[in-house]
């Protein structure tokens, strides 16, 4: 099946260029389930042929992020929670999100506060409904923009660049990238614990 997904992913990039870019990670980010582990690294290797430009597909990744995760944070902002558990106990399986994961994020968001929106970016799995429980909390929309942008653009930045690397043996990151998804988890708990210290020490000089 993953084989599958990954012949339709790269057929529609080689035939749409940017604009297909935009629109897969587009759907990302609004809850489809289409790795963006397929479709910035193989992007990557046609800049690596020279038929794309590098600045462009990481802007055109970012970009399309950000809209979807614009359309997931709207869902949020104007549903009940209620309702979204209803959709997500119904459909939940077809876009392979699951309550407990929901409310994984929820839960994420209620500890961490708004930068979760930016550090969520870079983890797998968690980047694609961190915008609901965003959407829900009633986040300031200009900051879950700018934090999802920036996080967006480095994960774009990262897996474009894998794949510019790895030119036609693009394909062989999967396995690697599995190792360093631990990685990515240390940094991001190493990132929070840095983000509460430093909160814990204004909130003890104001006190």
């Amino acid at each position: 099946m993953l084989e599958y997904l990954s012949s339709l992913i790269i057929q529609f990039i080689e035939t749409t260029g940017y604009w297909g870019i935009f629109l897969l990670m587009t759907l990302e980010s609004a809850l489809i389930p289409i790795p963006s582990e397929i479709t910035m690294p193989f992007s990557g290797f046609l800049v690596s042929r020279g038929e794309l430009s590098f600045p462009i597909v990481v802007l055109s990744g970012a970009i399309g992020n950000l809209a979807g995760s614009l359309i997931a944070y709207g869902l949020g902002f104007y549903l009940e929670e209620h309702f979204i558990l209803k959709l997500i106990d119904k459909y939940g399986k077809f876009v392979l999100l699951s309550k407990d994961e929901y409310l994984k994020g929820v839960h994420w968001f209620q500890k961490y506060g708004n930068s979760i929106a930016f550090f969520s970016r870079l983890l797998p799995a968690v980047r694609t409904f961190i915008s609901l429980p965003a959407g829900l909390s009633e986040m300031n929309i200009w900051k879950f923009s700018i934090y999802t942008l920036l996080g967006s653009f480095i994960w774009s930045l990262f897996l474009t660049y894998i794949g510019f690397t790895l030119g036609k043996n693009w394909h062989s990151l999967e396995p690697y990238y599995r190792k360093f998804e631990y990685g990515l988890v240390a940094l991001f708990i190493l990132a929070v614990l840095f983000y509460l210290n430093h909160k814990l020490k204004i909130v003890k000089f104001k006190s």
